[in-house]
Order: structure tokens, then sequence, then C-alpha cells
């Protein structure tokens, strides 16, 4: 018996966020029901589907960033997606079936369906990999952009998320090349009219907690009278707090970059506030953050840091 894999991606069209592609080999004899192409199935039934399919099925996924798709363009993404969803795959499969149109080279074997996602079921699971893994990560990523709205829209270029873009300007998940996105990069000058460096700063290490495997929870959290928390993260069962300093390269060197006595004093007491708000006791982490925004940003953490 040949072994084949199916394969499909999601988020060529976005505005923002990375391409995904899945590359799936379903059993023989699967009692998988209800598999169609994901775009024409309600997010629970995808949801449901997606646990099914990954319980029963070899499964390789293949994530390529916004930052590569600029660089390459978004079909060569989409290329690169699908190579590296079926190298994923625990098995070599004999050939590739591929949703649309096939890759351009025979490297690994493959053959282009259209319409193949209504029409062959491992493409149609392949499909619902695909989206389902995309869309988990542009709800992860809602509350780092709560203006976006990104959790509804997954990045599309819907009314709401073009007036957000004009209005915030684009974020660092936006791909730059994409004209919507391009007319609407925000500058330094535009950043300090509009006092959006602290923000930037925190957006940058938010993502990077959340490439790190920390869910993001929360984004500037104001606790009363004793301030405001930039970050509030969770991994393993420990809720972290981030605060995050922010700096122009003409700034290093001043006080701007720190954090003293003082200001260790207040995050202290808007934890404990931020504590006293939840059912249930929290193991707790306080992390500090810098931010140096040049043309390429260098970010430095530090975990741990003592409230004592």
């Amino acid at each position: 018996m040949e072994i084949i894999a199916g394969v499909d991606e999601a988020g060529r069209g976005p505005l923002a966020g990375p391409v995904v592609a899945a590359a799936v080999i379903l059993p023989e004899n699967h009692d998988i029901e209800g598999l169609a192409d994901s775009k024409k199935l309600t997010a629970k039934k995808r949801e449901n589907l997606f646990q099914q399919i990954m319980d029963v099925s070899d499964v390789g996924v293949g994530i390529i960033s916004h930052r590569t798709i600029d660089k390459i363009n978004v079909l060569q993404a989409t290329y690169k997606a699908m190579r590296k969803a079926i190298d994923a795959l625990s098995q070599a499969p004999d050939k590739a079936l591929i949703d649309g149109y096939g890759l351009p080279d025979q490297n690994i074997k493959n053959e282009g369906i259209v319409d193949g996602d209504n029409l062959v079921e491992c493409i149609s699971a392949a499909s619902i990999i695909a989206k389902v893994t995309r869309d988990r990560f542009m709800a992860s990523v809602d509350p780092i952009f709560p203006e976006f709205g990104f959790a509804k829209h997954k990045g599309y270029g819907t009314k709401q998320h073009m007036e957000a873009l004009q209005m915030h300007r684009a974020t660092p998940i936006h791909r730059k090349t994409f004209e919507p996105v391009k007319v609407n990069l925000p500058n330094m000058a535009w950043l300090k009219y509009n006092k959006k460096v602290g923000q930037l700063g925190e957006q940058l290490i938010a993502l990077k907690y959340l490439n790190n495997g920390y869910k993001i929870l929360e984004m500037n959290r104001t606790c009363s009278h004793y301030g405001e928390l930039d970050i509030i993260a969770e991994k393993d069962g420990e809720t972290i707090f981030i605060e995050v300093k922010t700096a122009m390269r003409d700034q290093m060197g001043g006080p701007v970059l720190k954090v003293d006595s003082h200001k260790l004093k207040k995050l202290e007491s808007a934890i404990q506030y931020y504590c006293s708000e939840q059912e249930t006791e929290l193991d707790v982490r306080l992390d500090v953050a810098t931010v140096i925004l040049d043309k390429k940003p260098v970010l430095k953490t530090y975990k741990g840091i003592s409230l004592d």
C-alpha cells in the first residue's frame, strides 16, 4: 500500500501572522466522520475534528513566520511550510497530495488536486490541522494587541482590521510587504509623538515570552492606585509578572531602564493586589525586561527578581 499524505495550508491571505501548512497520513480504516474543507466547518466542529485527527493520524506541521514571508514572499513561504510539514511526519510518504497546485519540484513526490480539501479526506484533514493551528496562534497573540481583534478575524483584512491598522499602525507581527500594511508602518517619530514607545517594547517582550511557551494572560493591568502591571503571563502553573523598560538607543546609560527600590515596592503591592482578586492562591514570579529600540531591537530579560 502506498503511504499517502494530504497537505494543505492556512494563512496565505492575511495581513498578519504566519502561514501554516499541515501534512496528514490518515490510518486506512479510520472512523473519523465529517472531514471536509476546514472553511466550511464551524470553529467548534474544527476543534473536535482536530483532536480526532491528532489522536489517530501521523501529523506534521510547518509554520513560517511573517518575517520570512516578507523576505521570500508568501508563495515561497507556503511551499517552505509544506515541505516542513511533510518532513515533520514520523514516516516518509510515498506521495503527497496537495490542495490546489503541487510543489514546483518533485524532490518530494507530489500532485496538486484542485478542490482537494473537499474531495480527498487526507487533504481535508490537513486543512483542519493547518487552520486550527493558525487560529490558535492568532488567538494567543490577541491579549498582546487587544485593539486589533486578532482572535476574531485571524489577521484577515476585515473592516475592523483595516480601521485598526489606520488608527494604531502596524504591529510587530504584521507582514510589512503587504500593501495595506506597508502604508501604515509606524516610524520612531510617530511612536514618540503618540507615546507608543513603551507599548512597542512591551509587545516585543510579550511575543518573546509567547514564543518560549508562555501564555500571555493580560497586558497593562491596572491595580488600583498601586499602578500597572505591564505583562501577566503563565507557564507550568506559575504566574509571571513582567516589568518592561524601553528606551531608544540614544537613551542608554540614563535612568530610563532602571527599576529602583521604590518601583519594586510598588510592583510588590500591585502583584499582591492582583493576587487578592484571584480565586486561588498563585505561585508568582517577577521578571524585568529591557528593550533598546534601534534598527534591530535588543531585548533582555532578567528572571526571578527578588521583591525583598
